[in-house]
């Protein structure tokens, strides 16, 4: 085989040999070659790195010192495979990828005894990459273990779940953990513009316009392969245009404008521009929309950013934000909405991660409404920046050091919860803020309820 092939599963997981030559999909021609054509990837390819003495030993002694065993953790479309393929080409060995959504037991036996048969005879080494090792049962994850402890393969098993859950302990712990990084938009869109001009990619017969990349790298969504596809489509209907409409021997690049970008994946362009007035435009009125209880406005807004690929978790904080600051204590509840969605929005990406923000939106927008908890805080800062700040009271300070009794710290501390209804009744702010109040609680939702008892606590302070 050369640079070009590889070993790949067929039907029943059976290992068959691939071209990823000129007929190949873009995304495979694509393909990184060296570790310095990898993207996004740059804390795990340090000079030194496990990964780089694995891809690239300086010696023998280097390769029998480098990890026998990886376990590639990320997202979809951020290089798991194109890492695995490298540790196999660039260091002359043989790459087999199994699928663990259709191999079982029997094809990873047959692959390591293939292996196993290859070393004793002189043959090359085996890189056995198994992609979606989280699908693979406890039994399939155990028939990897002594190939790895007796390094009849090289093992790279890339999975999207966390490992820690998802992977037998005995197999992560032969096996050296690599987390992958999402890819940024900047990281996409050089992938694609190398695409353009790489000979092994469209060699410079397209060009792209500023519209159109951005629009390719938003709908991308940090996943290479996916901008990789979206860009041949374009190219592709875009090249069928030009033959049927202009000289093919002009030599002259046929332009993909958003228009063929739209046409080839089927998907009009949100006007958004994620760095310019758009981007604060959307997301200003999306929180006003909340704060207006407008839930329908709201949702509209959202399917906006998303569509536009804007950054699930800059709209899961800006949620966060809105919960505690908008609906406040009239709904304590929707903060615990807020947070949970911006965790799960990390857990499950997208597009999953829409169903996830949709409920907290319609939470918020439809929860009652209070800023008093927010205005209680700036109140009292804008005391402190003031300097309305005075000592405090020396029955409050700490009295848990040798000598503190004796200079009055703690003295006539009553404490709470040895009083009624657990208040007791004496001075916790500064003398010259005595009286000072802060927050006032509406009458709206929960916290007319705090209103309540607020009343009733603050009657027994005052006396």
């Amino acid at each position: 085989m050369d640079l070009f092939d590889a070993v790949t599963t067929g039907e029943h997981g059976t290992p068959v040999t691939t071209r990823t030559g000129p007929g190949a999909p873009l995304a495979v021609r694509m393909r990184p070659a060296s570790l310095d054509e990898v993207a996004g990837q740059a804390h795990l390819l340090v000079p030194g790195s496990p990964l780089r003495r694995l891809v690239e030993p300086a010696d023998e002694a280097a390769r029998r010192a480098a990890p026998g065993s990886v376990i590639l953790w990320g997202p979809p479309g951020v290089g798991k495979t194109t890492l695995a393929y490298l540790v196999a080409t660039v260091s002359g060995r043989r790459f087999v990828e199994l699928s663990a959504v259709t191999a079982g037991v029997k094809e990873v036996r047959q692959v390591v005894e293939d292996a196993r048969r290859r070393l004793a005879t002189g043959g090359e080494e085996t890189v056995l990459f198994i992609d979606e090792v989280h699908r693979f049962s406890k039994t399939q994850q155990d028939a990897l273990l002594p190939s790895v402890e007796n390094r009849w393969v090289t093992l790279v098993a890339a999975t999207t779940e966390n490992p820690s859950f998802s992977v037998n302990s005995p197999l992560l712990s032969r096996s050296l953990l690599l987390t992958l990084k999402p890819l940024t938009s900047d990281d996409v869109r050089a992938l694609v513009r190398r695409a353009v001009s790489d000979e092994r990619g469209l060699g410079d017969a397209v060009a792209l316009d500023a519209d159109a990349e951005d629009q390719l790298v938003r709908m991308a969504g940090g996943d290479a392969r996916k901008a990789l596809t979206i860009l041949e489509a374009a190219a592709g209907a875009a090249l069928a245009d030009g033959a049927a409409t202009a000289d093919p021997t002009s030599g002259t690049p046929v332009t993909v404008d958003l228009a063929t970008v739209e046409r080839a994946v089927d998907v009009a362009a949100v006007r958004y521009d994620r760095d310019g007035d758009q981007h604060y435009d959307v997301i200003s009125a999306f929180i006003k929309s909340i704060r207006g209880s407008d839930v329908d406005a709201a949702l509209h807004y959202l399917a906006r950013m998303v569509a536009a690929g804007e950054d699930p978790r800059f709209i899961a904080r800006r949620l966060v934000i809105s919960a505690a600051e908008d609906v406040g204590m009239a709904d304590p509840s929707a903060l615990q909405t807020a947070v949970a969605a911006a965790q799960a929005v990390q857990l499950i990406g997208m597009p999953e991660g829409r169903i996830v923000l949709a409920e907290a939106v319609v939470h918020l927008a439809t929860a009652p409404k209070s800023n008093r908890a927010y205005a209680g805080i700036n109140a009292a800062m804008e005391d402190v920046r003031a300097g309305r700040i005075g000592v405090v009271p020396a029955h409050l300070r700490d009295a848990h050091y040798a000598g503190a009794e004796k200079i009055g710290h703690g003295k006539g501390y009553v404490y709470s919860h040895d009083e009624p209804h657990a208040i007791a009744a004496q001075q916790y702010l500064p003398d010259e803020l005595v009286g000072r109040r802060y927050y006032t609680p509406s009458d709206r939702g929960y916290e007319r309820h705090v209103a309540d008892r607020l009343e009733r606590i603050r009657e027994i302070l005052d006396r």
